[in-house]
């Protein structure tokens, strides 16, 4: 082309209208979950091309129906442990409301072997105590010297206020047993009631050793719970026992990893509660009849709970979480709530903040357990609540 001259270089202005505002995607951040589904956030922004620079807007400029999604799901990897379980054992009681219990255990799901369940802590563990029922039971009345008694449940008399402060505890609303009032002759049963009333059941005991009354009640169910700090077990023989094993009386023992029941060669047992919590439940048919026990706290032989783990005994108190631990990583912390017999538990969150609603990760809640029901509650967010159990005993777990 050296012969042609050659056209003068310009440039010339063209797309004078500014592009319309639109929404603009950072890359994804890490997966909130270390393995299995999870939630992993990225940044979105309203930007505008203007004189070939992409300028900042606020977010309302720009359409909220296209508005990408802040959080996707992703899955690092798959993981490499879970939970597994038995199978549920038969309802505990024949008639009436009981208890069905199985083991847990974690397993490797490539080998389907099981391993130690250390590895499995920090996921979602399954039940392994939940209520059942067995139909209504026939209540059966005796009689005694010519009189048919009825079994009379006695009102639930209020429960005083317990500060606790390290491994200081004080016994709730207790009455002396009746100690030399107990007698298993049938033909003292009315005399007895009359003047033995040992308000022992509905009760909750604190003491770190004590003895426990439970004949001549005036209810054909009698519970007591035994309750000691966390890092302390229980440990409860039977001095006496006028239970009709034949009739279909017993003995229960339950905690948060142990449930037994029985009748015969009762005071031959020693039961150990592996926690710091037993509720002792006796079941009679036949007045005039029951257990007198005794029972004594320890150091617990394993450990069995966090260390930012959390002991409540009623009537009120307060809980706040996270608990900070020195030089640890937070934990998954529990906090276990037990109360007289009878008695209902209220949470009320006065404050809670678990991140973004829609950042609903598998880690990160707050879980309640109604230990009567094994029904569960959980709750993300920032929402609020009020929540009643239907009985005694609440478990709260704080996730990530």
């Amino acid at each position: 082309c050296h012969p042609v001259a050659k056209p003068e270089s310009r440039m010339e202005v063209c797309n004078v209208h500014p592009c319309p505002p639109r929404w603009k995607v950072a890359p994804a951040g890490p997966c909130s979950s270390t393995c299995g589904p999870g939630l992993a956030v990225q940044q979105v922004t309203c930007v505008q091309r203007h004189q070939g620079q992409e300028v900042l807007l606020e977010d309302h400029l720009c359409p909220g129906s296209e508005k990408p999604l802040t959080s996707i799901p992703c899955v690092t990897r798959m993981c490499s442990y879970e939970w597994g379980f038995s199978d549920w054992t038969e309802c505990s009681t024949s008639c009436g409301n009981g208890v069905q219990t199985r083991q847990d255990f974690c397993i490797n799901p490539l080998t389907r072997k099981r391993v130690n369940p250390v590895f499995c802590r920090h996921f979602p563990k399954p039940l392994v105590l939940r209520g059942c029922s067995a139909g209504p039971c026939l209540e059966q009345a005796a009689v005694a010297g010519g009189a048919e008694l009825q079994a009379v449940t006695p009102a639930t008399r209020p429960v005083t206020a317990v500060t606790t402060k390290g491994t200081r505890y004080k016994e709730l609303d207790l009455l002396p047993s009746a100690g030399p009032c107990w007698s298993s002759g049938r033909s003292l049963w009315m005399l007895l009631v009359r003047l033995c009333r040992t308000g022992v059941c509905g009760k909750l005991f604190l003491n770190a050793t004590g003895v426990v009354n439970m004949t001549a009640v005036e209810s054909s169910g009698c519970t007591v719970t035994i309750g000691r700090p966390l890092g302390e077990e229980i440990t409860v023989s039977v001095l006496e026992s006028s239970l009709n094993c034949t009739a279909g009386e017993f003995l229960l023992f339950s905690g948060r990893m142990m449930w037994r029941k029985g009748c015969r060669k009762l005071p031959l047992s020693l039961i150990n509660s592996r926690t710091n919590t037993l509720v002792v439940k006796q079941r009679l048919l036949m007045p005039g009849n029951g257990v007198i026990l005794q029972y004594s706290s320890r150091v617990a032989t394993k450990k069995y709970y966090q260390d930012c783990d959390k002991q409540l005994f009623g009537p009120r108190g307060e809980i706040v979480y996270p608990v900070q631990l020195p030089g640890r990583r937070p934990e998954v912390c529990r906090t276990f709530i037990n109360v007289a017999p009878g008695h209902r538990v209220a949470i009320h969150a006065l404050y809670i903040d678990l991140g973004n609603d829609s950042n609903r990760t598998q880690s990160n809640y707050v879980l309640i357990r109604d230990v009567n029901t094994m029904k569960m509650m959980v709750f993300h967010g920032k929402q609020q609540f009020f929540w009643e159990s239907t009985g005694s005993q609440v478990e709260i777990e704080f996730h990530e």
